[in-house]
């Protein structure tokens, strides 16, 4: 290991289920810097994470450490206890005692000086929910730093901050880095990159396309392009017609606290639109609330020609058929017959068929569903028993069943296999043909690419543009979620 580096990874290969998620790849932390690993999701960073921090073991490579380096880890997800007190979260293990008791004067003599490093002014004895949420992280950051690491992994340390905690995190990573400790900063941002980090390194398909470049000598397109490769980028032709009628979606000024400001947008009849935006951004907070799932603070919205949604029952009334992105906790009863499950919102929640229709006429309605989907299972198949695919196409059945006119997606193909993800896409189509009018989010970039007719992008809570005609790719969609999009056609 050369002069100054903390931490040298390489060769690291980790299997899951035969599928590699980390094939060769490495990284190399210098002390006094802040190191940004960035990637598409599934790219490999999680894995990574998790086996530079220890909780996870390698089943190829090397990764060498220098003597008596500690590592601390601040995950996205806070680890904090919110009805303890901000002492207590600060020292959750083993802290400090005399005659038996709990020493506080020794614990706050000890974390005054961190916390003032931080610039958090908080009272120790205060409930750690009553905190906003910036301090709240900068109290984890806190607890990790009384560790004394030499090594500080950062993962997703801003994804739901707002934009003066951001600022506030900057001067943090200032104090950080010159104490000499190695920030592992990891990022869907990259404007942050470019902001905070001396260094990058880019996983793609779990291979480093990038390797520990300098800052100054990239810039945020060219880290999109290490990050998606050399993909063919080609437009499908479209040849659905739009249908001239009043918009059945319609969003006009709307605000919800903390998620969207003064968001506005219409969706027509027999399109398919697109909404994408980084974590925390506000495109899924735009479906809730065409869903009835979110109430909102100012602004006016019409689905259906009904009105703003107060519920999703109400949303369902008006129209709406939404397929949740966690299909076994929102969108099936998995321990039930299909028939079942494709029958439920059409015949239990809008009463279609009458107040008790056979058992028989509610099978042949689900055949009929499950042929023009192709579902692999019959009516009578518990649906636990399905693959997550035939999962999938059972809660598109279910939604096919009230004939919407305005049909939300979220993650749609999550799970799926290429040939599922085809038949979606062709279902989808088949929709917007029929005159729906169809809103979808994805994480998958390149299904927006493939579905959508335009893609609305969002950016910290507001509708910044949007992507569409020749202009659609992966790519540009990829640079408009960190800076805005245009919406020139």
């Amino acid at each position: 290991m050369a002069h100054g580096d903390i931490l040298v990874a390489q060769g690291l290969v980790k299997s899951y289920g035969g599928v590699r998620a980390l094939d060769g790849a490495g990284v190399r932390l210098r002390g006094g810097e802040v190191h940004a690993l960035v990637g598409e999701n599934g790219a490999g960073k999680s894995t990574l994470v998790r086996i530079v921090s220890g909780t996870l073991t390698a089943e190829e490579g090397a990764m060498r450490l220098a003597k008596d380096t500690r590592i601390a880890t601040v995950s996205q997800e806070l680890s904090l206890f919110p009805d303890l007190t901000v002492r207590e979260n600060l020292f959750p293990h083993h802290p400090p005692r005399r005659l038996g008791l709990l020493d506080r004067g020794a614990m706050d003599r000890a974390a005054r000086p961190v916390l003032d490093e931080l610039g958090l002014d908080v009272d120790f004895d205060t409930e750690l929910g009553e905190l906003p949420l910036a301090d709240q992280q900068l109290t984890e950051i806190a607890r990790a730093l009384l560790r004394h690491p030499r090594l500080l992994i950062l993962d997703e340390p801003t994804s739901a901050l707002p934009a003066a905690a951001v600022d506030r995190l900057e001067g943090v990573l200032r104090t950080l880095t010159g104490r000499g400790i190695a920030v592992l900063y990891v990022t869907h941002f990259l404007e942050e990159v470019m902001r905070f980090a001396q260094r990058v390194t880019v996983l793609r398909d779990g291979r480093v396309a990038l390797a520990g470049v300098r800052r100054e000598e990239v810039d945020v397109p060219e880290l999109v392009t290490a990050m998606l490769g050399g993909r063919p980028e080609q437009r499908p032709r479209r040849t659905r017609t739009v249908v001239d009628l009043p918009p059945p979606v319609v969003l006009s000024g709307v605000s919800v606290p903390g998620r969207l400001t003064d968001v506005t947008f219409t969706v027509r009849a027999g399109e398919v639109v697109g909404v994408a935006g980084l974590q925390g951004a506000g495109h899924l907070s735009a479906l809730e609330v065409v869903c009835g799932r979110t109430a909102i603070s100012a602004g006016r919205v019409d689905v259906g020609g009904r009105g703003l949604p107060r519920s999703l029952r109400d949303a369902v009334r008006s129209g709406v058929a939404f397929v949740p992105s966690d299909r076994k906790r929102y969108g099936l009863m998995v321990d039930r017959e299909v028939w079942e499950n494709t029958t439920s919102v059409s015949w239990l929640g809008l009463g279609r068929g009458g107040i008790a229709p056979s058992r028989s006429e509610l099978v042949r309605r689900t055949v009929e569903l499950t042929e023009r989907l192709r579902l692999g299972g019959g009516p009578h198949d518990v649906v636990a028993r399905l693959s997550g695919g035939n999962q999938q196409k059972v809660v598109f059945a279910k939604w096919l069943a009230t004939d919407p006119r305005i049909v939300v997606l979220d993650d749609p193909t999550r799970g799926v296999d290429v040939g599922v993800r085809a038949e979606m896409h062709r279902i989808v189509g088949e929709l917007a043909s029929g005159g729906a009018a169809v809103l979808i989010a994805s994480t998958d970039l390149a299904e927006l690419t493939e579905v959508c007719d335009r893609v609305l992008v969002f950016v910290r809570g507001r509708l910044t543009g949007e992507v569409h005609g020749a202009h659609l790719t992966e790519h540009a969609l990829a640079v408009a979620m960190q800076h805005g999009a245009s919406t020139s056609r």
